[in-house]
C-alpha cells in the first residue's frame, strides 16, 4: 500500500459515510452507529493530519472553522462572541432565509477558487454549492429543494408516484432496469437532467 493522500482516502471517507446512513436507515443500533460514526470520525482526522504535514491546516483548525461557520449561519441562535442568545424569536422561514443568504455570501467569497475545469457560473447563484460529485438522484432532490426555497419555477410534466417509499424504490428500481435493458445510463441520464437544470437557473458568466 502506497502513502495516503487526501486522494487515496476519498473512496473510504464515501465507504463510511454510506456505512452511517445504512446503520440508521436500518436502525441497527446505537453501538453500530457510534462504531461507524468513529470510523468517519477517523477519515476526519486523517485528512487533518495530511494537511497538517505540509503545514496547510491542523484538526484544531477544522474545528474553529466550524464553529466559526455555526456561529456565521445561526444568528438567531449564538451572539457575535460566540455565546448562546436567551431567546430565540426567528421563525422557522426566518432562519432558512438566513442560512441561504450567508451561503450565497460564503459562495461569492470562494467563486474566485472555482474547482478545476468547472463552470464558475454553476457554483454560484441560488442553486450553487451542490457538490456535482452526489449521486445524480441525491443531486436531484437537493437542486429542487434549493429551487423550492429560492422561489424558482421547475414545471415538469406529471408524472404518477407511489404513496409509499418502498413502491418509489420499486419503481426507480424499474426505470433502471429498463434503462439498462435499452443500453442507456441512468445515472448519466440524470447527471445530464441536472446539469440542464442547473443552468437553466444560473447566472451568466462573466465575460
Amino acid at each position: 500500500m502506497g502513502a495516503l493522500t487526501h486522494e487515496s482516502l476519498v473512496e473510504y471517507l464515501l465507504e463510511e459515510a454510506y456505512e452511517v446512513a445504512e446503520t440508521i436507515e436500518t436502525a441497527a443500533g446505537d453501538a453500530e452507529l457510534k462504531a461507524e460514526l468513529g470510523d468517519v470520525l477517523l477519515q476526519v482526522v486523517l485528512h487533518a493530519r495530511l494537511a497538517q504535514e505540509r503545514a496547510a491546516f491542523d484538526l484544531d483548525d477544522v474545528a474553529r472553522g466550524l464553529t466559526a461557520k455555526m456561529i456565521r449561519r445561526n444568528p438567531h441562535v449564538f451572539r457575535p462572541d460566540g455565546s448562546l442568545r436567551e431567546t430565540f424569536p426567528a421563525t422557522v422561514e426566518e432562519i432558512v432565509r438566513k442560512w441561504d443568504a450567508v451561503k450565497r455570501s460564503e459562495q461569492v467569497l470562494h467563486s474566485g477558487h472555482p474547482h478545476s475545469g468547472a463552470d464558475p457560473s454553476l457554483s454560484r447563484g441560488p442553486l450553487g454549492g451542490v457538490p456535482a460529485a452526489l449521486p445524480a438522484l441525491a443531486r436531484a432532490q437537493k437542486l429542487l429543494d434549493r429551487a423550492e426555497r429560492a422561489g424558482l419555477p421547475a414545471s415538469f410534466e406529471p408524472v404518477g408516484i407511489p404513496s409509499t417509499e418502498e413502491d418509489l424504490g420499486d419503481l426507480l428500481f424499474a426505470v433502471a432496469a429498463a434503462a439498462s435493458a435499452r443500453g442507456l445510463d441512468a445515472e448519466r441520464a440524470l447527471r445530464g437532467a441536472n446539469r440542464r437544470f442547473q443552468e437553466s437557473h444560473s447566472p451568466p458568466s462573466s465575460p
